[in-house]
This record gives C-alpha cells, sequence and structure tokens, in this order.
C-alpha cells in the first residue's frame, strides 16, 4: 500500500506539501496540485480519511497543567477557570505535574494526538525550546508562571515588584537579617521573586547569609524543616520571606516547638494569601494575588483564541496584587 512518502519521493516534493495539497491548504500553487494529484493517481494512493477526520477533530476539552492540586492556590485558579469554561461549552482536563518533566511531556502529547484542543501552563517543568514544537498542534498559553521568550498571551503578577514590597516591609519594620525560600525550580516566578528579594535586600546596605537561602520549599512539612534548620544555626535570621502561605504555615507551626515567638525572634512572610494565611495563629502577612481573576482572564484570553482562530502572540496581561499586614510581622 502506498504512503504519502512515496508520493512524496515521485512528486520530488516534500512529505509536508504533500499533507497541504491532501488537506486543502490555501498556500499550495495550482502547478504543485496537479503534480501531487498525477502521483497520487499513479500510484493509486488514497488519503487516510480517519486521520484527516482525527486532523481536524475539536474535544472541545481546555488542559491546565498545574503543579499539585493539593495547594490552595492551583485549587482556587482551576476552580475559577472551570467556571468560564463551562459557561463556553468546553471542559476541563485538570494535569497534575508533581514537578515531572517527563509526566508533563506526557500531558502535552494529548495536545499532539488530538485528545484536547489546547494547554494553559500554571507551572511549567521543561525548558520552552521543548514545548515549543507542541505549538503546531494547538494553542498554549501561560498563567502565573512562565517561560518568558515564549512568543505566546502570559497572564501573571509581576513577581519581582511583589516580592520587592513584601521584603521592604520586612525592612521598614525593623527587621535585619533576612532569610528567603523559593520553589523548586528556576522558572522565570522564581528567578523574579529572589531578584525582588535580593533587591530590596541591597537597597537597604543589608547582607544575606548563604545558609539563609533556602529552595525546595513548596508545602506546610517544607515550612517545618527550614524553622528547624534555622533552629538549629549559631547565627538565625529575624525574619524570612516565603513563597507560599503553606510554608509560612509550617514555619509558625514549628516554631511554637522551639520556643521561637513569631513576630518578635522570627517575623514570617508569605505569598497568595491563601484562606490558611487567616487560620494559623498568628495570622500571616502576605502578598495577595487574586487568583480566581488570574484564572479568569488566563480562560477567556484561552477561548477568545479557540473561538476566533486568532494567531498567537506574545503579550504580557498583568493583574494587580497588594500587601495583607497581619500578625506575624510586627
Amino acid at each position: 500500500m502506498p504512503t504519502i512518502e512515496d508520493v512524496a519521493k515521485l512528486a520530488g516534493l516534500s512529505p509536508a506539501t504533500i499533507s497541504r495539497v491532501i488537506n486543502n491548504h490555501p498556500y499550495v500553487s495550482q502547478e504543485k496540485k496537479d503534480i501531487v494529484a498525477k502521483a497520487m493517481k499513479e500510484l493509486g494512493y488514497v488519503p487516510n480519511s480517519n486521520a484527516q477526520r482525527l486532523r481536524r477533530q475539536k474535544t472541545e476539552t481546555i488542559a491546565v497543567l498545574i503543579q499539585r492540586i493539593a495547594n490552595p492556590f492551583f485549587s482556587q485558579l482551576v476552580e475559577s477557570m472551570d467556571i468560564i469554561a463551562d459557561r463556553n461549552n468546553y471542559k476541563l482536563l485538570i494535569c497534575q505535574t508533581n514537578n515531572d518533566k517527563e509526566k508533563e511531556l506526557k500531558y502535552l502529547n494529548l495536545l499532539k494526538t488530538k485528545q484536547i484542543d489546547a494547554v494553559i501552563f500554571a507551572s511549567i517543568e521543561n525548558e520552552w525550546s521543548i514545548v515549543e514544537g507542541f505549538l503546531k498542534y494547538g494553542p498554549i498559553i501561560f498563567c502565573n508562571d512562565f517561560a518568558e521568550t515564549a512568543p505566546v498571551p502570559i497572564v501573571c503578577l509581576d513577581q519581582y515588584k511583589g516580592s520587592y514590597i513584601g521584603t521592604k516591609h520586612l525592612i521598614d519594620r525593623g527587621y535585619k537579617r533576612l532569610s528567603y525560600c523559593g520553589g523548586s525550580k528556576a522558572t522565570c516566578l522564581s528567578r523574579d521573586r529572589r531578584a525582588g528579594f535580593m533587591a530590596a535586600v541591597k537597597e537597604a546596605g543589608l547582607n544575606v547569609s548563604d545558609q539563609w537561602l533556602f529552595k525546595d520549599a513548596l508545602t506546610i512539612d517544607d515550612g517545618k524543616q527550614i524553622l528547624r534548620e534555622i533552629a538549629s544555626m549559631d547565627n538565625r535570621p529575624d525574619a524570612i520571606f516565603t513563597g507560599s502561605d503553606e510554608v509560612a504555615a509550617g514555619l509558625i507551626t514549628e516554631a511554637k516547638r522551639h520556643g521561637i515567638t513569631v513576630p518578635n525572634d522570627l517575623g514570617v512572610l508569605g505569598f497568595d494569601d491563601q484562606p490558611i494565611a487567616e487560620l494559623v495563629e498568628p495570622g500571616i502577612t502576605t502578598i495577595h494575588q487574586p487568583v480566581r481573576k488570574i484564572g479568569i482572564k488566563a480562560m477567556d484570553v484561552m477561548i477568545d483564541i479557540l473561538v476566533s482562530k486568532k494567531k498567537l502572540e506574545h503579550q504580557f496581561i498583568q493583574l494587580p496584587f497588594h500587601l495583607v499586614v497581619r500578625e506575624s510581622t510586627r
């Protein structure tokens, strides 16, 4: 049975050109169409109608890639996305990557095999150079986390500014020995947050000990572990910037067990303003992210792309945020 490669060889054209002719691509010359038709007739080649239908198939399903479902930030984000998707007759497929690059690629293959129509990255594990090839199979956009060079819409916050404002708050409240803990990977989000922290520290003329810099902090248990490390230090920080309210809650809980008072012995700053920030004692000073608005805006952007078949373009859509002061800082 002849293949598309056989037709390409006989016609003296590339398989991609043969595919464009078969699928009635508008930018193929009549001359090439005639050459392909002649080669197909000579070989008795018949296009696979099932494959063609698969290429045209729409699933009305949008995948959103997140780090952890258990993280309240992502739960709120996905919930708001689902409301907008359902309102527009789209389904949402929630894909938890757990910081696993291979797992992320498996989900992206759903786009390649036409099992989903589009992908929204709320967290990203692989380099953009690896992800970029999947754009040929459907639209991809970012929200929250992002790849800076990606030629697609990005819905996010100014993480640098948020981190700077939070760190400046700690300094203005009299803290001098500042610690920082960030996420698990060198994404643009993590990079910008750390840069904002370091800018505020440098501006104040303060120094940060290397042993006060932590990474891979995502959960309450991570926060507890960081506090245990701080408690064992001879030269302890007097305040810590955390990448999430979960980590901050873990720090505060463990501090009580070690006789470290928050905020007097240790100021604690969170990020996100999750519900847990108001439930722990003392309440967590944090950067409020409009999580639901981020999810709604990202889904609105994606549905507009799918419905209007707009060409993807690089743009930053930044939403506002603000500092919420509670009792974990003095």
